[in-house]
């Protein structure tokens, strides 16, 4: 099993400097990248401190301009907001200027406040379709020459410059959850990248199960790559168990603002809604939260990654953005690369 890192430039509030936040986030890539991991990868959001990134081809450029041998991927960009031609030349100068690093990976965007910042109108629930139309026009233009007469862009003849320095383009990933999606990603050639959010192993198992359905529908396609990715926090003793958790319930309330669309955010910062106030507070018992994520002393967590490789996850996606303190996240991944990687090289 290989392991990616997905990490954020994420500020918790206004007492945490941006610079100091940014020279963190570049540390941990270059741990990564010493370490033995595979890919990490920059997210897309907008107007929204817990994940700057307004363009994740910049990040990826500046991490890839610091380090030798990790790959560099997007998981991923919201198609909706970006034009196939632009979206196009954006990624392959990346690929360009990084070595042939990138890995390409697309979405239809998360949340509906973006949606109503960035595509007014337009529903997240409805989101999915313009992802794939876009993905046949981005493969199109890094080939050559291509008119385009589409549901939601039309152009004429146009290329991508520059093209791809991969051949015949850089592997592309998709964030899947519903069978759907899993079923287009298969017919695509794309690789699969999933995420349980706080749940038990039996969502995993569920997505598992997407992806072997839709091999089954498409007789003689390539099996993707199947990552999975979940919240990760290494410690030295038992004890620290709580450390994490509380970091992560307050990030997950504030998720809960964006997710119900409260429109309760104040200059970047979503207010965090009181767990004692949602109806699916169960969702972040404590105790299930410390079971269910990778969060754990290292062989814990080597216990805990066990199942995930006997299910028939390839590659294993460390969360490292959950609003643990930044002393807290080197140490956890100084763990992870010294003791827990070792027991599946």
């Amino acid at each position: 099993m290989k392991f990616q890192l997905a990490i954020n430039l994420e500020r918790m509030d206004a007492e945490i400097g941006m610079e100091e936040v940014a020279r963190h986030t570049l540390e941990m890539v270059q741990m990564a990248d010493a370490g033995g991991f595979n890919i990490v990868w920059s997210a897309e959001h907008h107007a929204l401190e817990m994940t700057i990134a307004p363009d994740p081809f910049q990040l990826l450029a500046w991490w890839g301009a610091h380090t030798n041998r990790i790959r560099l991927g997007t998981a991923v960009v919201a198609a909706p907001y970006w034009h196939p031609i632009k979206l196009a030349g954006e990624a392959a100068m990346a690929d360009l200027i990084s070595g042939g690093r990138l890995e390409f990976g697309i979405g239809s965007g998360a949340y509906q406040r973006e949606f109503d910042r960035m595509f007014p109108g337009l529903k997240q629930s409805d989101a999915w379709q313009y992802m794939q139309e876009m993905l046949p026009a981005v493969l199109k233009l890094w080939e050559g020459d291509y008119a385009h007469e589409g549901k939601f862009w039309n152009f004429p003849t146009s290329t991508s410059v520059p093209k791809p320095l991969q051949k015949p383009h850089p592997p592309i990933w998709v964030a899947a959850r519903a069978p759907i999606t899993y079923d287009f990603s298969v017919k695509n050639g794309c690789h699969i990248m999933s995420w349980p959010l706080t749940r038990d192993m039996s969502e995993a198992e569920l997505y598992k199960s997407r992806l072997d359905e839709a091999m089954a529908n498409n007789p003689g396609k390539a099996k993707p790559i199947f990552a999975m990715m979940r919240h990760t926090a290494v410690y030295d003793r038992k004890e620290e168990w709580e450390v994490p958790v509380q970091a992560v319930q307050r990030v997950l309330g504030q998720f809960e603002n964006l997710f119900k669309n409260l429109g309760d955010v104040k200059d970047g910062f979503p207010k965090q809604i009181p767990l004692n106030e949602l109806a699916n507070r169960t969702e972040y018992d404590p105790q299930m939260l410390s079971k269910n994520l990778m969060f754990g002393t290292p062989d814990e967590v080597i216990a805990k990654l066990k199942p995930y490789q006997a299910l028939g996850v390839d590659e294993f996606i460390y969360y490292a953005s959950m609003g643990l303190g930044l002393k807290e996240q080197k140490r956890s991944l100084e763990l992870f690369i010294k003791e827990v990687m070792p027991a599946f090289a």
